[in-house]
């Protein structure tokens, strides 16, 4: 996604939140969702994020067919993502997405 759709999304979308993640959902026109994350500096070094991230990616890889088509999906990760068990992250990413 780009920055301007980053923008829409933020502007226009609906906020979910819970001990690991806020994710920011808004509906698009087209026959799949699609993901952006966003990691502040502040959770951590280039390591730490980029952790995170290879996380959060692995997680939509494995679960795209649970999650809705047609919506734009921006996630951001919160501090508890870098040290918490991948099954407990993958269950409450499930459950915030469930109905967008």
């Amino acid at each position: 996604m780009r920055k301007s759709e980053f923008d829409a999304v933020y502007n226009t979308a609906k906020r979910r939140s819970n001990a690991y993640f806020t994710v920011f959902v808004r509906a698009n026109e087209l026959p799949l969702s699609r993901f952006g994350f966003s990691i502040k500096k502040a959770l951590g070094g280039a390591v730490v994020r980029n952790r995170m991230r290879r996380r959060l990616r692995e997680m939509v890889r494995c679960h795209r067919e649970e999650i809705p088509a047609g919506w734009d999906i921006v996630i951001h990760p919160k501090r508890s993502v870098a040290k918490a068990p991948f099954a407990a992250l993958t269950a409450e990413f499930l459950r915030l997405l469930k109905s967008p």
